[in-house]
């Protein structure tokens, strides 16, 4: 599938933290105690997510296999999970070992109820003006994976550093059809996300070195699929 070339100019890091020994209170109190000053930036809003990806899970397995070049298709809005979504974003993020980039492109808005049918996604991304090359990767995706989770938004005294903390993580099966099903799951985990530019990357150890979580690779798309279809792992 064609995405376009990677943007290396306009790309920034994300390294990820997984904590899962910890009360959220806690942490937030330790992202506050940083010597960097973190603050609140943005109320907290909840995040929902319909992932894509090959009948083949090649996003998926790209992941899980350590590859270096990883892809991710989702459409993301805020607020409620269901009912009608008025700003929906259909988001291609490509990520190079931790630097990652993303192209954005404004849907129509649809509705979603207790089905998520196939054919209407087919339907929005025909209508919606998307590039060539963009229907065209689609057409050759499915819907994979809902989630759903709580988001809090965190700055740096000299706004170089953002941090965000993600809690009440819930993760809902999809049909082949691409409907919900009954399966889902609650992680009881939090994922903190340190993102900066790259030219911040010198200082970026002092400041990940502050936080006292363990770093990792987590990927909520991976989690939810794991979780979900441990069989595939």
């Amino acid at each position: 599938m064609f995405f376009p070339p990677f943007d290396e100019e306009n790309s920034r890091y994300e390294r990820k933290f997984l904590v899962s020994d910890m009360h959220y209170h806690d942490i937030e109190q330790q992202i506050r105690l940083h010597p960097s000053a973190f603050s609140p930036v943005f109320y907290p809003r909840y995040i929902n997510n319909i992932y894509f990806d090959s009948h083949e899970l090649d996003f998926f397995y790209d992941n899980i296999m350590g590859k270096g070049s990883r892809k991710k298709v989702r459409i993301r809005w805020y607020g409620e999970k269901s009912g009608f979504i008025g700003k929906p974003v259909l988001e291609f993020k490509v990520r190079e070992g931790v630097l990652g980039n993303k192209l954005s492109f404004t849907l129509k808005p649809f509705r979603v109820d207790e089905t998520l049918d196939v054919e209407k996604f087919s339907r929005v991304f025909r209508e919606s003006g998307l590039p060539v090359w963009a229907r065209e990767v689609l057409f050759h995706l499915k819907p994979s994976l809902f989630n759903r989770y709580r988001r809090a938004y965190f700055m740096s005294f000299d706004s170089d550093f953002r941090l965000t903390l993600d809690d009440e993580l819930d993760y809902y099966g999809l049909a082949a059809s691409g409907n919900t099903t009954m399966e889902n799951y609650r992680s009881h985990d939090v994922i903190v996300e340190l993102k900066y530019d790259k030219t911040m990357d010198d200082r970026a150890a002092a400041v990940s070195g502050n936080l006292p979580f363990r770093l990792t690779k987590s990927s909520k798309y991976v989690n939810g699929i794991e979780l979900l279809h441990p069989a595939l792992c």
